[in-house]
């Protein structure tokens, strides 16, 4: 099996060239992430820098930062936006990890372990308002309707999985409707805000939203296959937080489509929360492995990736465009 979508040449995929494309731009963005994180209440940047000095890869602001170099764009305005995405993103995972209970993020205890939820929930609507305040400081109003729009759609992906949980009848289409608006609508929107404050045309435009978009699907894809093949050190959480969480992620899906009536009543019983131990979680990696499921749903990443660069095919060649087309080789190239 190979993680190859477009091979620049015979190196493994790195976000290397990525980091050091924006890293002038990025230190712009994490002073202003700093800075507005702070507040007279001093809980607030303590529980804030928990997760936002977490050792998080930034890859949202960095798409922004990375597409605004592809067009040429030589302002400052997408450092804000940059940092706004931020915000929006960590607020999101404040949220997800009181939802889901998580105990471990990116390799450390969740802030809601630590600090307790109501803690969690209101720090995470304190970044949500500190990334409005930034949009309104920018003063474009198309700007303001993508990212807002972004944070509606994520919203509703989320609560679209919450209600999904524990249904073992959840389709394939239902399950990318969710991580297309809890994963790709920021990606896309990280991205497309580039070419609003640039102003170039729409279709430049649609053009990063697509690139956004897809590497997004492809970036959760990977998260959700690697929950059944990879650790915690290698994972950032704990391997299996999906199958006890009761979430129908593809390899799931695939696997319980595949399988025989047996296999069918485990993964209901499982699901359903009936099946949690560790012996009950090796049984699933064994049938998600048996039933091809995560070398499929990993396939499935490689055509979203695919997409991804083809999206910004038309664009000149630069090292912005390289490093963008490695960062998706290194999204997918992450489970191998």
């Amino acid at each position: 099996m190979t993680a190859t979508i477009h091979r620049l040449d015979n190196r493994t995929p790195s976000l290397e060239p990525l980091l050091q494309l924006v890293a002038g731009d990025m230190n712009a963005v994490n002073t202003v992430i700093l800075d507005r994180m702070q507040s007279q209440i001093p809980l607030i940047p303590e529980l804030a820098g928990h997760l936002i000095a977490g050792g998080g890869k930034r890859m949202r602001p960095m798409l922004t930062l990375s597409s605004a170099r592809l067009i040429g764009y030589t302002g400052t305005r997408h450092h804000r936006l940059a940092a706004s995405v931020e915000f929006i993103h960590t607020a999101t995972l404040l949220h997800d990890d009181v939802v889901d209970g998580s105990d471990l993020r990116r390799g450390k205890r969740t802030a809601n372990i630590i600090w307790g939820n109501p803690a969690s929930v209101l720090v995470g609507d304190f970044l949500f308002s500190r990334s409005f305040e930034l949009m309104v400081e920018d003063g474009s109003l198309k700007v303001l309707k993508i990212l807002s729009n972004a944070s509606a759609v994520i919203a509703e992906g989320e609560v679209n999985q919450l209600t999904a949980a524990r249904r073992v009848d959840l389709g394939e289409d239902r399950y990318l409707d969710i991580i297309n608006a809890k994963t790709a609508a920021l990606f896309a929107a990280a991205c497309r805000i580039a070419a609003v404050v640039a102003e170039r045309p729409e279709g430049e435009e649609l053009a990063l939203d697509a690139y956004g978009r897809n590497l997004g699907i492809a970036f959760q894809l990977v998260d959700d296959a690697i929950d059944y093949v990879s650790d915690a050190g290698t994972m950032g959480k704990d391997a299996g937080d999906d199958f006890r969480e009761g979430k129908m992620t593809l390899p799931v899906i695939l696997a319980y489509a595949r399988g025989d009536a047996d296999d069918r009543k485990f993964w209901k019983d499982a699901i359903e929360g009936r099946r949690q131990s560790d012996e009950d979680f090796a049984r699933a990696i064994d049938l998600v492995r048996r039933t091809r499921s995560v070398d499929d749903t990993l396939a499935r990443a490689r055509h979203y990736g695919q997409r991804a660069i083809d999206a910004i095919g038309s664009f000149a060649n630069s090292k912005a465009k390289d490093a963008m087309i490695e960062a998706v080789e290194f999204a997918v190239a992450r489970a191998y």
